[in-house]
């Protein structure tokens, strides 16, 4: 569901930042026009004739493609339907003979077992079971190669030659779409590397041009890795440890309550998504050429190749680990110095420009200025997590640029993954097998707008948010007084239970009492309901949990409560008086909402954990469109989740990616353009959620 951003302006802050006497001017904050009552949207036969011609016009439009030539060619074929029961399964993504009777029914074909298989290639598979339907089925998606076909098969001839395309189910192309890895683009020479020299611009380095990248997280990645093969000199700075180490801290957080404050479930390679579900989704187009380049470099890390296939592509924590070994060992390999356990404490700055970084080992306090030591580099890029809330406020001592950024709070839901089956499959159910049948674990998404009438406040967005089927509840608190949560799974995604945040969006009527703080009113509003869950659960890092049924009747009827993944305890809490009342109201009613839509989604088996409050930065550090670079401070390229352009690992990849070939021009390592090889990079729309 797309969530309409407010405009916030520019903020700017003096040099007394320290006393917290800030005067914030933001444009949501300013009194509230009436509501505007607009007209429902018009579909199908409700259309006016004026609509229905336009709709007619386009496409007509899109289905002007030139047939450049029978005989050649891809034939692009969509929405082919296979039976569920008719399917070998989730984990086929070969050609059985129901696939062949789909593409043979729409080339209306008589012999389906007669179509070569070699002519045909598999580009998606995912699993439909709407309500809607009469039977769930996989949906494919094939190319199909006219020249092989025809070598192969040349029957087939009078079946192609009447083939015309269809919107958004039969599309001619007169080449294939042939998008191919990061990798292969450098080494193939898809995308031009100039490489410093005097004649080119880059004269200004008597070496290669050296570039710090802080932060290890999927944007800090990729632009190391861009970085790296084009010529420069890349130091890539990270606060945690490596995989195998941070497993360990993990791991001694979970069985001995033991919080490593830089090695955690949001500190470390890889970042906060390397524990989590590792879902490969974006809402920034899955069939873009960037989103593509990214998905088949991490095959060429590890990944298992049907994450280009499959619908919703993810790998789990234990595909992620080693995948994030091999792209360390490569970038090792060009030369990457990678320095673990190094916190960045500050920036060296000179008339207006960033000389480099001061940094010191995370294993100690940060202040300390024995320990700390200066890097100078010719540009940085900031690739820190949005739980990096250190780095915000070294930022605003710089006075660097930032503003406030939609966000939003809430609590995770968890229940039974067999009820979460039951009402996706109903009879299909049985089939699932704690991930090892034919039908993929259930999960959803759900998303609903709460209007005035409910709440009695300004219309929200309710919505489900990283939801983990067949996964786990787990601690993502980087301060043992914080309690916040996130939730996980492995790639089979076989445990017991289906977790999933539901979030709503945070108003600036909520931030009144925290405006002091600036920009930065967002990351206390996050720290004072941590603070609040942390007390609600004791202590220990026990988190407050409620009943479903109970926070809907805001009460506490039960001392036991129902079974939970989260190994570190629960204790029953009034979860209604966590947040203000609003916020309160708006899930109460979202939950409604959604049991609606997923008839016994409230039941008294369904708990609620608190709390969740890092969906997404709640601050955008502000940024060139073009250049990435900072508006306030030069050679600073603030990417990824952290500085307010992503959310999700895929998404933080491109921006990562994106930003290594700007900051490549800009030291003239890299000519031409991107949007030809990779197209337009992503919008900044300043709220992001996946």
């Amino acid at each position: 569901m797309a969530i309409s951003t407010h405009s916030f302006l520019p903020v700017h802050f003096s040099p007394t930042i320290s006393n917290r006497r800030i005067v914030l001017y933001n444009a949501s904050f300013a009194p509230r026009k009436a509501p505007v009552t607009r007209c429902a949207r018009r579909t199908g036969k409700r259309r006016y004739p004026s609509e229905k011609r336009k709709l007619e016009e386009i496409k007509k439009n899109l289905l002007t493609t030139e047939i450049w030539n029978r005989e050649e060619g891809y034939w692009r074929i969509s929405k082919l339907s296979v039976p569920a029961h008719k399917d070998p399964g989730k984990d086929f993504v070969g050609f059985s003979l129901p696939l062949l009777e789909a593409i043979a029914k729409v080339l209306e074909f008589p012999v389906p077992a007669m179509l070569p298989e070699e002519a045909f290639t598999i580009l998606r598979k995912s699993f439909d079971a709407r309500k809607v339907l009469k039977e769930s089925a996989f949906v494919y998606t094939v190319d199909m190669d006219v020249k092989k076909l025809l070598h192969l098969e040349p029957r087939t001839w009078d079946f192609i030659s009447r083939l015309e395309p269809k919107l958004g189910l039969i599309e001619y192309m007169r080449d294939p779409k042939a998008p191919t890895d990061l990798l292969n683009m450098l080494d193939k020479g898809k995308i031009k590397v100039d490489g410093p020299n005097p004649s080119n611009g880059s004269a200004r380095y008597e070496k290669r041009p050296r570039v710090a990248i802080v932060g290890s997280g999927p944007s800090g990645l990729f632009a190391a890795l861009v970085l790296a093969e084009v010529g420069a000199d890349v130091t890539l700075i990270e606060r945690g440890q490596p995989v195998e180490q941070r497993g360990r801290d993990i791991g001694a957080l979970v069985v001995r309550r033991v919080l490593s404050s830089e090695s955690n479930f949001c500190f470390g390679e890889g970042g906060a998504g390397t524990w989590s579900d590792g879902k490969l989704v974006t809402r920034i187009g899955r069939n873009s050429d960037s989103v593509q380049a990214v998905l088949r470099t991490l095959v060429q890390f590890g990944a298992p190749p049907n994450i280009l296939v499959d619908g919703k592509p993810h790998l789990g924590t234990d595909k992620l680990v080693p995948l994030l070994r091999n792209f360390r060992h490569y970038l090792l390999d060009l030369g990457v110095d990678i320095k673990f356990n190094t916190r960045l404490d500050d920036l060296v700055v000179e008339n207006n420009q960033v000389k480099g970084v001061v940094v010191s080992n995370s294993k100690n306090e940060p202040g300390r200025s024995s320990d700390q030591e200066k890097l100078l580099f010719d540009a940085v890029v900031l690739a820190v997590g949005h739980s990096a809330r250190d780095v915000y406020n070294m930022l605003l001592q710089h006075n660097i640029e930032m503003v406030p950024k939609i966000f939003a709070v809430g609590l995770r839901i968890e229940h039974p993954q067999e009820l979460i089956n039951s009402i996706q499959y109903s009879e299909l159910a049985s089939e699932v097998q704690r991930g090892r049948g034919r039908i993929p674990v259930a999960d959803y998404k759900v998303a609903k707008n709460v209007g005035s009438d409910e709440t009695g406040t300004e219309n929200r967005s309710c919505y489900s948010f990283c939801m983990c089927p067949g996964g786990q509840v787990v601690l993502t608190s980087t301060n043992p007084l914080e309690l916040c949560i996130n939730g996980m799974s492995f790639s089979r995604r076989a445990s017991n239970w289906a977790n999933s945040a539901l979030v709503v969006t945070v108003s600036s009527d909520e931030l009144d009492s925290f405006r002091s703080y600036g920009p930065l009113a967002g990351v206390e509003f996050q720290r004072e309901f941590e603070k609040r869950a942390a007390e609600m659960g004791g202590g220990n890092f026990v988190v407050p949990a409620q009943c479903v049924t109970d926070f809907l009747a805001e009460t506490l009827s039960v001392t036991s409560l129902p079974a939970s993944s989260y190994r570190l305890g629960v204790k029953p809490s009034r979860l209604h008086d966590l947040f203000p009342a609003h916020i309160t109201k708006s899930l109460q009613c979202s939950i409604e909402m959604f049991d609606k839509e997923l008839p016994g989604y409230i039941t008294k088996d369904a708990l609620l954990h608190g709390v969740e409050t890092r969906t997404s930065s709640p601050v955008q550090i502000s940024r060139q469109a073009d250049t990435c670079e900072s508006k306030s401070l030069k050679g600073l390229y603030p990417i990824g989740e952290g500085a307010g352009y992503a959310g999700g690992i895929v998404s933080a990849a491109v921006d990562g990616m994106f930003c290594g070939f700007a900051l490549a021009k800009q030291l003239s390592l890299y000519g031409g353009d991107l949007e030809v090889v990779l197209g337009k990079s992503q919008k900044q729309t300043g709220f992001v959620k996946y």
